[in-house]
């Protein structure tokens, strides 16, 4: 009995590490989508690029802003963050990875701040 425990749990740690390999290997799918009426909008994303996480900051005058891109190594914890300018208006964004559902949030108003993240 013993050894059949032995063998099973052996087998599901190989089982688990299989699939966390494959997951690092999978390429996946990150679109990243800022849409609304404000301008001047600061525009900060995270992005993987096998397993490593590295961030860009960008500004756009007006909306709508996008960018797509595919990435190996993918791991949970990204962010997409919108700072509004001394303008105000509305801003919403939004990150969907692969076809899971999309995680959002809106900034209103001069100098607003919206996170999406836990992607």
């Amino acid at each position: 009995m013993l050894l059949v425990l032995v063998i099973l749990f052996a087998g599901g740690c190989v089982a688990i590490i299989a699939g966390v390999s494959h997951e690092a290997t999978k390429s996946v799918s990150v679109k990243y989508r800022v849409t609304g009426t404000a301008r001047n909008v600061n525009i900060a994303y995270s992005t993987w690029h096998d397993e490593n996480l590295s961030t860009s900051e960008e500004t756009v005058a007006t909306l709508p802003w996008h960018k797509e891109l595919s990435t190996k190594g993918f791991i949970k914890g990204g962010t997409l963050s919108i700072t509004l300018g001394e303008a105000g208006g509305t801003a919403t964004c939004s990150v969907v990875v692969d076809n899971d559902s999309p995680k959002t949030a809106t900034a209103s108003g001069p100098f607003a701040t919206a996170s999406c993240d836990g992607f």
